[in-house]
C-alpha cells in the first residue's frame, strides 16, 4: 500500500484536481538564478518537465505563478507547453491572479493543485483543493499544505505530485503501458 492510498482524504482531493498550478523559483527550480552579462540562467528538472507534458497529455490545465517575470522561466514554460504563465511581478497578488484565471476557466479553488515552498505562496496554499509544499519549503508554506513533498523543489517535487495526481485519476499506469 504506498503512503497516498492510507489517506482517503488526500485521494479525494487528487482525484478532484483539474487544473495543476505551481510557483516556480524554489519549487520547479531549486531557487537558484544565475545572472551574468544580459542573460539569467536558471535550472529545470527534466523529470519534472516530462510529468508536466504527461499530465498536460492527460488532460489537466497546467499553469505557472511567479511573483517574479523571467525570460528563462517563459523560455521552459513555452517549450513545455503551459498552459498558462503568470509572472506577475508585483502588480496583483498570486491569488488575485489565480481567480482571474479560474473565472475565465469556469473552475473552482476546489479543483486546484496549487504547488508552493514560501510565504509569496501562502494565499493560493490556503485556498486550493489539494495545497502542496516542496520538501525545502519554508515552515509557513508547509503549515498551510495538505501534503508535503519528499523531493525538494527543483529535485523532482513536481513529477512526485503529478504522479500522485496521475495515479489517483487512473492515468498513470496507461502511460507506464505505452512508453514499455
Amino acid at each position: 500500500m504506498t503512503p497516498v492510498t492510507r489517506h482517503p482524504t488526500l485521494v479525494t482531493r487528487l482525484r478532484r484536481v483539474k487544473i495543476f498550478l505551481c510557483d516556480v523559483d524554489g519549487v520547479l527550480t531549486d531557487g537558484s538564478i544565475f545572472i551574468g552579462g544580459e542573460r539569467e540562467f536558471k535550472r529545470f528538472n527534466i523529470r519534472d518537465g516530462l510529468g508536466l507534458v504527461l499530465a498536460r497529455r492527460a488532460g489537466l490545465k497546467i499553469g505557472w505563478v511567479s511573483a517574479r517575470p523571467s525570460p528563462a522561466t517563459k523560455m521552459r514554460a513555452d517549450e513545455l507547453k503551459i498552459h498558462f504563465l503568470v509572472q506577475q511581478g508585483d502588480r496583483v497578488s498570486k491569488t488575485g491572479a489565480i481567480e482571474e484565471l479560474l473565472a475565465q476557466e469556469k473552475l473552482s479553488w476546489r479543483d486546484v493543485c496549487f504547488v508552493g515552498d514560501d510565504i509569496v505562496d501562502l494565499g493560493p496554499l490556503k485556498r486550493a483543493g489539494l495545497a502542496v509544499a516542496v520538501a525545502d519549503g519554508v515552515a509557513e508554506a508547509k503549515a498551510a499544505a495538505h501534503f508535503t513533498t519528499k523531493a525538494a523543489g527543483g529535485r523532482g517535487a513536481v513529477r512526485e505530485v503529478l504522479e500522485m495526481i496521475l495515479q489517483a485519476q487512473g492515468i498513470w499506469k496507461p502511460f507506464v503501458a505505452h512508453y514499455s
